[in-house]
C-alpha cells in the first residue's frame, strides 16, 4: 500500500498526504482475511482424546513396553525373515560378442586411390 505524499493539485488545491490501496487489493485482502478467520473457526475445534461417552474402546494401551530387551539372558536380536516364498530366477546376460575390427585404415586417402577430384 503505497503511500502519497501531500502535493498541490493544477488547480491550486493541496492535498493532504494520504495512503492509496491498488487496484483489486481491497477485495483480495478481504478473501484472505475472510479464508484466514474460517481457517481459524473450523480449525480451532474442541480436542477430543477418544474418551466422551459413545466413543470406542481403544484397543492398544499406551506406552507400549517390550519387554527389557533380553532373550533367555541374552539380547534380542531382530533376524531377518524372508518376504517370499518361491525361488526368483533371473536371467543371465549372454556373453557379449567381440566386435570386429575394422579393415580400412582411418584416414582414407582419396589420391592414392586415384580419384582425381
Amino acid at each position: 500500500m503505497p503511500f502519497v505524499r501531500s502535493y498541490v493539485r493544477s488547480d491550486g488545491t493541496p492535498v493532504r498526504g494520504h495512503s492509496r490501496w491498488a487496484p483489486g487489493a481491497r477485495r483480495e485482502m478481504t478473501a484472505f482475511v475472510a479464508f484466514g478467520l474460517a481457517v481459524l473457526g473450523f480449525g480451532h475445534g474442541p480436542a477430543t482424546d477418544g474418551t466422551h461417552p459413545g466413543s470406542p474402546t481403544p484397543s492398544v494401551i499406551y506406552p507400549i513396553r517390550f519387554g527389557d530387551g533380553t532373550h533367555n539372558g541374552a539380547p534380542h536380536v531382530a533376524v531377518p525373515h524372508p518376504t517370499v516364498l518361491y525361488p526368483i530366477k533371473f536371467d543371465t546376460p549372454a556373453p557379449r560378442k567381440v566386435a570386429p575390427t575394422p579393415g580400412v585404415s582411418y584416414p582414407i586417402d582419396l589420391a592414392a586411390l586415384g580419384g582425381g577430384r
